[in-house]
């Protein structure tokens, strides 16, 4: 048995390992006991590009509630984390705060996406990420933004997940940049769109005309620019020395309010609806990285203020890849999916300006709730997000079956 380094001292998460390839997940807290069966699975990208998938499947809240009917299949769920995360954001509150273990607990069958290039889809067929060729431009895997995401690893996670499932359809919960990313392939590939049940786009991202983070103003930047402040490989990876910040620093009693204040710097500021005790656990896991051409792409969406692919920076390059001298440009509109939309009204990153323009271009909007105070993070780490949105997505989930 193995346990998890990124918990706090109250709490101790454990793993131990089957002979099928699947761990159960043992959390501790106090006189509870939390059990979740889990796995994780390596996904095909692009160009040889590896993915990974994780997946939970089956929970219990404690000894003396009543277990999950764990006979037939279950209404399957996919997890799709924003810019600069990982899939730990949907575990990394306590189990009865954290979606992804509340879904698993209320019987669905829960898997949560990584995006290429952070912390847990650094895998290539050929490539490893010590050498230049993993990061270069010329490799397509790596050669990549959001674009891609959609693209081709969205698909290809969805596709083998209800291969893996037997299941028809899957519901998509995407945050920030997950939203990004489901709205252009639920938009470009209608065989994709005709496989999720239901869309539930958190904090909701697609134009940042109106965005008023900081990320913004860097996105203002020259494009040669952030390459000289960056590099062209990739952009703030997990590392040795963030893992120090928050094990070390965070952990700190006046220093962990520095920690959190970075955060809603960057995502607008609800101080007292973050767990205050969590914050050395967030900052271990994140930033998770991506790469500098995802941002490239972010920057050129702040600057042109357009919901567009990636601009190759001339007609010709644009001709080599698009068939056309210019972008194509993305139409939510063509995304017939039923959606659900919760936004924030302190939210730095999806602003309350660019989130009424996007309502207007759902087609098939079934549900939306601002709620006012929230900034970016407390869809996915607020103190009240399990009953103020968690409980609702999961009563909509078992409308819509």
């Amino acid at each position: 048995m193995a346990c998890l380094e990124f918990v706090p001292f109250d709490v101790q998460m454990c793993l131990e390992f089957l002979p099928s390839g699947e761990f159960v997940v043992l959390l501790t807290s106090g006189v509870q006991l939390q059990t979740f069966t889990a796995s994780v699975t390596d996904l095909k990208g692009g160009a040889s590009g590896v993915v990974r998938s994780s997946r939970w499947v089956r929970g219990f809240t404690d000894f003396r509630s009543k277990a999950v009917d764990l006979c037939g299949p279950k209404p399957v769920v996919f997890l799709q984390h924003g810019l600069l995360a990982d899939s730990s954001n949907w575990v990394t509150n306590l189990a009865n705060s954290s979606l992804g273990f509340i879904l698993a607990d209320a019987g669905f069958d829960v898997w949560m996406g990584n995006s290429r290039g952070n912390t847990w889809s650094r895998k290539h067929k050929t490539l490893s990420v010590s050498q230049d060729e993993f990061w270069a431009f010329r490799v397509p895997f790596l050669d990549y933004s959001y674009d891609e995401m959609a693209k081709y690893d969205l698909p290809a996670s969805i596709n083998f997940i209800l291969n893996k499932t037997g299941q028809e359809q899957v519901y998509y919960v995407g945050h920030s940049q997950g939203t990004t990313i489901g709205f252009i392939a639920f938009s470009q590939i209608p065989e994709l769109a005709k496989r999720i049940k239901m869309f539930f786009a958190l904090g909701p991202v697609a134009s940042v005309a109106f965005c008023t983070s900081p990320m913004a103003k860097l996105g203002r930047l020259p494009d040669h620019l952030i390459k000289d402040l960056f590099g062209d490989k990739e952009f703030l990876p997990q590392s040795a020395f963030l893992k120090w910040l928050g094990t070390h620093v965070c952990t700190h009693v006046i220093l962990k309010e520095l920690c959190g204040n970075l955060c809603f710097l960057l995502c607008g500021f609800n101080e007292r609806n973050l767990n205050m005790s969590r914050v050395d656990v967030y900052t271990t896991h994140s930033p998770a990285g991506t790469s500098v051409q995802n941002m490239l792409h972010w920057s050129q969406a702040v600057k042109f203020q357009k919901f567009q692919a990636f601009d190759w920076g001339s007609s010709a390059k644009n001709y080599f890849h698009y068939n056309q001298s210019y972008p194509p440009t993305y139409n939510v509109k063509d995304m017939l999916v039923p959606t659900a939309v919760w936004s924030g009204g302190h939210d730095w990153l999806a602003d309350v300006y660019d989130v009424n323009i996007l309502l207007t271009q759902i087609t098939n909007l079934v549900f939306h709730e601002s709620i006012p105070e929230w900034e970016h993070l407390d869809f996915i780490w607020g103190l009240d997000a399990p009953w103020r949105l968690y409980n609702k997505i999961i009563n909509l989930m078992r409308k819509y079956q």
